[in-house]
Parts: C-alpha cells; sequence; structure tokens
C-alpha cells in the first residue's frame, strides 16, 4: 500500500492519542474554598453542575451573599439549601437551613434563633477552620463535636450529621424564615409527629430587585445504619421560643421560625441522622416528590459519587499536559472552569410563573457580569447546557416579552447595563445555528427576541429590555429623558455601547438568517457607539491621550463634562459609579477612560480616533500603569488583549498573564472581587489557556497557554481541537520569557494569524502548533488578514 493511504489512519491514531486524558479525574484539581472571603462571595458547598439545589455552611459574617465565609472569626448558623455564587448585591438565597444540637439542657431550652444557636468552627493547627470541600460534597467539624456532610442532587440535598458519642439526644432543626436577607414572611409549617416529615413553605424578598419569590420544602430524616422510627420529641419555634407538641406554624413571626425535632442515638456505635431536604418553587408536595425521586435510596455514598462523576466528565472535556507546571497553576485552572458551572441553575419543573415544556434556567446574577467569557466558554465544551440556557431565555421572552437581563429565584433583578442576553444569543447562534434545529432551538423565535431587545421599549426598562425608543432615534442615549419615565436616568454612556454591542449581534445573526438588510441596519447601528466620542477630551495629566467618550445631550452636544478619571483609584471624587439611587453618572462600575476602550467589534475604528496605533500602545501603558485596569470588574476584562489590535500581541501575552500573577491564586482570597456567577472564573480559565473570546464572533484571540498543551473536546461535534507549544519553557513569573507566538501551524499548514484562531478550528478534530519566542515584538503575521477583524476594516461582513 502507497504510504499516503496510511495518513488517515496515522492521524486518527495521533488524535486519538491527543483526546486521551492526561487528568482522568480533573475534580481532584478543583479548590473550592479559592474566593471564599475577603469579597470573592464564592459557594463553596455541594451541588451538580448548574444544579438548582446548592447546599452549603451559612455563617454569620456580613460578607454572606454565598453564605459562606472562610474567616474563622464567624460562626456557622445553619446548612441551606439554595445559594447563589460570586454575587454582589446583597445575600442571596440561603433558605431553608437545617441544625444540629448535641445537647441542650431540654428541649424547650434550645437556643433556636440564628444569634443564640450560632457555634464556631472547629480550627485547625493553621487557624482556618475546619471545613472541606469537593465537587458535590462539603463537610464542617463544628466545636459542638458535630460533623455536618452535604451532598446533593438536582432539587434535593442529602445531610449527614454525625453526633459525638456522648449525645444522648440528638436534635435537627429546621428553619423556615431565616435567608440571608433574613426576609421570610408568611409561613406555613406541618410537622408530621409520627415519621417528623417537615413540610412547609414561605415568601422571601429578591437579593437584588423589588419582588418576592415562594419557596417550598420537604424534610425528611432517617437513621445511617439504624431505623429512625419517629420522632421522639417535636415542636414548633419561633425566635428562641420553642412550643413543644405544637405541629404546625401559619402567619408572619418575629424572628426566625421553624420545628424541632429529637432522634433516638443509635444504639451501637456512632450517630449519624441522615437529612433528605427536597426544594421546590411550585409546592411543598412537589417538593417531596422531587426527594424520594431523586434520593429514594438514602445512600449519601452513592449520591457524593454520583455528582463527583458528573463534575470529572464536565471538567474532563478540557483537558492540560501537567508537565512541567506548578500544581498550584493546574488548580487554578481547574478550579476557575469548576466555578463557571454553579450558575445559571436548572431549575426545569420548578416555575410558577408559567407553565412551559421548555426547560427554565434562573440565577443570571447578571448577563452584564457574563456575557463576555462566561457563555463563550461553554461554547467551546458544553454546547447541549448552552443550547438548554438558550431556549430557556427565548421562553422568558414568550411570556414576559424580553429577554432576561438580570434573574434570581425567578423574579427580575436590576438591570446594570444593555440587554446583554443579546450578545449571549448571538454568541450561540454564530457557533450554532447550523445545529439549532436539532437542538430544538426555534430560529425564528430567537430572532424574534433579539428584535424586541432592540426595537421595543418596555415599562421600565430597570428590570428588562432596553430605552429602546432613544436608542432608535438617536443611535445613543442622552444625558436626558425626552420621554415619560420607563427607568433610571444613568448609565447613558455605557448602555449605549452595550446596545451598540449587542446590536452587532443581531448582525451577525440576521446575517446567518439571509436577512442581509437587517444584518446592514444592526451593523450600522453598531456604530452608534462611537456617537459618544467626544475627541476634545483629554486625561488631566496626559496631554497626549486625546479623546474619550461623554454624555451626550439629545441636540447632539458634549454640555456634559465626565472626568476620564471618574469612578477609578484616581478619581479626585472618590466615586464609585455602582448600581444605586444615588448614581446619576454615565458610567457604570467603571471610568471613561476604561469604557472608551470598549467597541469589541471595531476595535480598528477605535484606534484611528485615538491617533493610531503607537498613541493606541501608549494608552493602554497609561490604563496598565496607572491602575485604571481594574482586574475586579468586568469592563476591564478585554483590555489586557487590545494590544492584538495594534499588532503587538506580545504586550497582551505580557499584561494577561501579569493579570493571572497580580490578582489570583488558590487561597480563600485568591479573588480579586466578587466571581460574579463564574465571570472571574471564566475569564482566569481563558487566560490560562492563552485565548480571550469575542462574543458573538468566530474569533478567540490567541496567546500562550501556560500548559505544553490544552485539548477542548466538543460533544456535539464528538472532536478534539488540541493547542500544543513546541518549545514550552514553563510560565516564569515575571511573565517574561518564551511565551510569544512567533508561529501557528494548523494540522501541518501554516495559519493566516498568530493573533486569532477562527471557531471552525473547534468544529473538526484540529491540531494547532505555536511556536514560542522571547521576542515580545513580533507582530500577527505578514498574511493580509492576520489582524483580528473589525467592522470598519471589512470584517465580520
Amino acid at each position: 500500500m502507497h504510504l499516503l493511504a496510511f495518513l488517515p489512519l496515522l492521524s486518527s491514531l495521533v488524535l486519538q492519542c491527543i483526546a486521551d486524558p492526561f487528568i482522568p479525574n480533573p475534580a481532584d484539581y478543583v479548590l473550592p474554598f479559592i474566593g471564599t472571603t475577603n469579597g470573592g462571595h464564592v459557594f463553596p458547598g455541594a451541588t451538580l453542575p448548574h444544579g438548582m439545589v446548592k447546599a452549603g455552611l451559612d455563617t454569620n459574617s456580613p460578607g454572606n451573599q454565598a453564605g459562606y465565609d472562610a474567616d474563622p472569626q464567624y460562626d456557622a448558623i445553619g446548612f441551606s439549601q439554595l445559594h447563589d455564587s460570586g454575587t454582589g448585591g446583597s445575600a442571596s438565597l440561603s433558605n431553608f437551613k437545617i441544625w444540629p444540637f448535641a445537647s441542650c439542657s431540654s428541649f424547650t431550652e434550645c437556643p433556636t434563633s440564628p444569634s443564640s444557636r450560632a457555634v464556631p468552627r472547629k480550627i485547625l493547627s493553621d487557624g482556618s477552620p475546619d471545613d472541606a470541600a469537593s465537587p458535590g460534597y462539603f463537610a464542617s467539624n463544628l466545636s459542638t463535636g458535630i460533623r455536618a456532610e452535604l451532598t446533593t442532587t438536582r432539587r434535593t440535598a442529602l445531610h449527614r450529621y454525625t453526633f459525638p458519642s456522648n449525645s444522648s439526644e440528638p436534635r435537627l432543626l429546621v428553619d423556615l424564615t431565616d435567608d440571608g436577607l433574613q426576609s421570610g414572611y408568611d409561613v406555613t409549617l406541618l410537622i408530621d409527629p409520627t415519621t417528623g416529615r417537615v413540610t412547609g413553605d414561605a415568601w422571601f424578598e429578591g437579593s437584588f430587585g423589588p419582588g418576592a419569590y415562594h419557596l417550598f420544602t420537604c424534610v425528611d430524616f432517617q437513621g445511617e445504619g439504624y431505623d429512625i422510627i419517629g420522632p421522639t420529641e417535636y415542636g414548633s419555634w419561633s425566635f428562641n421560643t420553642v412550643t413543644q407538641n405544637k405541629t404546625n406554624l401559619s402567619g408572619t413571626y418575629s424572628g426566625s421560625s421553624g420545628a424541632l425535632l429529637t432522634f433516638q442515638p443509635a444504639t451501637n456505635g456512632t450517630t449519624s441522622v441522615l437529612v433528605r431536604v427536597g426544594v421546590s418553587f411550585i409546592s411543598s408536595a412537589q417538593a417531596c416528590s422531587n426527594a424520594e425521586a431523586e434520593i429514594s435510596d438514602w445512600d449519601f455514598e452513592r449520591v457524593r459519587s454520583d455528582a463527583l462523576a458528573q463534575w470529572n466528565e464536565l471538567l474532563g472535556r478540557i483537558q492540560v499536559d501537567p508537565t512541567g507546571v506548578e500544581e498550584e497553576t493546574i488548580q487554578l485552572f481547574y478550579s476557575s472552569l469548576y466555578r463557571t458551572h454553579i450558575v445559571p441553575a436548572d431549575y426545569s419543573g420548578e416555575n410558577p410563573r408559567w407553565q412551559s415544556t421548555e426547560p427554565y434556567y434562573d440565577s443570571y446574577y447578571c448577563n452584564w457580569d457574563t456575557f463576555r467569557t462566561l457563555y463563550p466558554l461553554f461554547s467551546l465544551h458544553d454546547p447541549e447546557r448552552f443550547a438548554l440556557i438558550t431556549r430557556a431565555m427565548i421562553d422568558i421572552w414568550r411570556f414576559e416579552g424580553w429577554l432576561p437581563e438580570c434573574r434570581g429565584a425567578t423574579i427580575q433583578q436590576w438591570v446594570q447595563g444593555g440587554s446583554n442576553a443579546d450578545p449571549i444569543l448571538g454568541e450561540f447562534f454564530v457557533k450554532y445555528h447550523e445545529h439549532a434545529t436539532a437542538l430544538n432551538i426555534s430560529v425564528s423565535d430567537l430572532y424574534a427576541s433579539l428584535l424586541t431587545d432592540s426595537q421595543n421599549e418596555p415599562g421600565d426598562w430597570d428590570l428588562q429590555g432596553r430605552q429602546a425608543i432613544a436608542w432608535n432615534n438617536l443611535n445613543y442615549v442622552p444625558d436626558e429623558l425626552n420621554s415619560d419615565f420607563g427607568g433610571t436616568n444613568t448609565r447613558q454612556v455605557s448602555r449605549t455601547l452595550e446596545y451598540a454591542f449587542g446590536d452587532f449581534a443581531i448582525s451577525q445573526v440576521a446575517k446567518l438568517i439571509g436577512n442581509d438588510t437587517d444584518a446592514a441596519k444592526f451593523a450600522k447601528r453598531a456604530n452608534g457607539a462611537f456617537n459618544m466620542w467626544n475627541p476634545n477630551i483629554t486625561l488631566p495629566g496626559f496631554p497626549g491621550v486625546i479623546g474619550m467618550m461623554q454624555l451626550k445631550s439629545s441636540t447632539g452636544a458634549f454640555d456634559m463634562y465626565t472626568d476620564p478619571r471618574h469612578c477609578s483609584v484616581n478619581d479626585p471624587t472618590h466615586s464609585t459609579c455602582y448600581l444605586d439611587s444615588n448614581n446619576h453618572d454615565g458610567f457604570y462600575e467603571s471610568s471613561p477612560m476604561v469604557y472608551s476602550q470598549f467597541v469589541p467589534h471595531d476595535t480598528a475604528q477605535l484606534i484611528a480616533l485615538q491617533g493610531g496605533n503607537e498613541s493606541f500602545i501608549d494608552r493602554l501603558d497609561i490604563i496598565f500603569n496607572q491602575s485604571y485596569f481594574d482586574p475586579t470588574d468586568e469592563p476591564s476584562q478585554q483590555i489586557p488583549f487590545m494590544y492584538h489590535y495594534a499588532n503587538r500581541p506580545g504586550l497582551s501575552t505580557k499584561q494577561s498573564r501579569q493579570v493571572i500573577s497580580e490578582s489570583y491564586n488558590t487561597s480563600v482570597s485568591g479573588l480579586p472581587g466578587n466571581d460574579d456567577s463564574g465571570a472571574m472564573g471564566s475569564y482566569a480559565a481563558f487566560l490560562l489557556a492563552g485565548l480571550y473570546p469575542v462574543p458573538a464572533t468566530t474569533q478567540y484571540l490567541l496567546s500562550s497557554p501556560f500548559f505544553p498543551s490544552i485539548s477542548f473536546s466538543n460533544p456535539l461535534y464528538e472532536t478534539t481541537t488540541t493547542i500544543k507549544t513546541n518549545n514550552w519553557a514553563g510560565n516564569p513569573a515575571d511573565g517574561i520569557g518564551t511565551v510569544y507566538v512567533s508561529s501557528v501551524v494548523v494540522n501541518g499548514e501554516q495559519y493566516k494569524s498568530n493573533c486569532y484562531l477562527d471557531w471552525d478550528l473547534f468544529t473538526a478534530d484540529t491540531v494547532i502548533e505555536l511556536t514560542l519566542s522571547d521576542d515580545d515584538s513580533l507582530g500577527c503575521g505578514d498574511n493580509a488578514n492576520a489582524l483580528p477583524p473589525s467592522l470598519s476594516t471589512g470584517g465580520f461582513n
């Protein structure tokens, strides 16, 4: 046989070898406690990938957005069933706490309120609390001698409480009303005195919006290794008053309220009591049926093992070669990837607001945080989940009129910027339009929902949609209101920039469905970002930095100056631009210096407005050197990679590596700020992979990975794309070394650019070989298409 006949088989064998996992159990490298104190607000408890139930320990920390705080000065107050992860705003969820008592002087003397029952955790020799976690599992050793362990299925938590040997009356409390905000009201409680089953419900306030939600639970008890016939004592409680033998509550109570039960200990050996907690947004009966269907066998280790297997399969779709890589780097990568799959949460079957056969996902908290990097990461390894989330968003549009922007516990929350479900749906469709029908996506409804966002103004754009009338009439958001109140008159510049990018995403969808008229219309509207460009503004102290995004009136005049330093660490007024009643700024959570770089679809035009490549590079250098770059906030995320567009990708590599070395580590305070529903996790994962996405496009900007190779397996395509380095030499601490891409070869052929990869490389079995250099002055290459695309230079058309 001729040698060429062997090449397809040889290629297949090579790719098969590449696809074999370097790390068969990547969950072993996940450290759930990263970012669990000092403002990271990460949830470290037990959950499935995108599970509704997230069971974890709650502490009495003021930073209790996710319930938990790793700081040992804060005491434990309960183990609740629902949480969000990494959010700002107020505490979110933390409902239906379970609490164990090793002993009380008597049943009615048990300290039931959160403040009175709080106890420290045991402290390890290094001063940290004696807590442990891995994907799908959480444990804590309390100072009372009780060990608490948690694991979950999608809608049910299974707790295991192991009591000290001298505990003759193990007691368990169910708290129906104490969520993280202590907002529970209108309580219903019923205790079955024969079995001990507790059913109940309450209403709770939203975390980041004006509404309230209704939640139900069903709690059962079972001895592990011995039978529990029923409770030996039972009763209800409110605040610190326990009423023995009272089996019901109804109404609103001062302070917390719930149930208290005593069980007989094991006659031989250790007393471990299992607590199965079903949760539902529909009814207590459905909470019971959820629990009975998902954990009928009461097998804690089986549930834990099943959860771990799901995490290993999902995380294992992205494989890194660990050869020569510091273990902390591997841990940082897989921990970051893990956090991208905590939310959004799969609430399918649990939507109380309308009936539908479509999936329902919740905990979009918020799309403003996640559209840049979270969903483009899903595109690379989890398209089926991405499709379910897309279907869920479209279904929200069908029933509420607009796509969701910020949402939690089934209720609308405050809009932070634009209608950023638009680039999320654009991201999905650009990548998977050929498979949309097979993935049960209605293409017509997807496009109609995007048009609604862009063209129809809701009654209150603070909760959904856009300030569409002004946007459609002026192609920007003016600094004054010219219509009846429909939302807060703030963030006009940042909303304009995000509306523009949303319309760019719509143009890409229109092009793919063959609607050339709409494609041209929305591409033109995307150019509205530059309507906010005032060429006469300079940065104080830096006269060479000329031109800035600024507020603009409806007459077209720039008559309201905003200092480019505003809302940065250099702001003389120390403004924050946060979303609150005192914010009347044109910018949200970042400065004009940062927002003046946000036109991802047309950076080439931005470079021209800023005076050309050298001036653009100088401005980027000032952003970093003067600390305008903010690693804690999403508007800055693209900035390290923007040197690519000025043909200096080496500088992007240098800056992106410094972001990792200076802002991320594997400690409990290892995040620069809130994880923001996985936004910071996905950002770190991309930087470690040597990539940065341009959402709703086919481009991933390219740098060098922190690993000799990294592979992305796509279960929909059944393909693997491997990015490998031919001369990887480690990760120098200062980011300077053999880390700059000098050549890109794809399946043996020289690639068109050293600066970006097209999506088609991730739709087939592909080997991408990078040759690295220590020369940071290398450009994107000599090909006419070497620079990353921009609208004004003919890209994306």
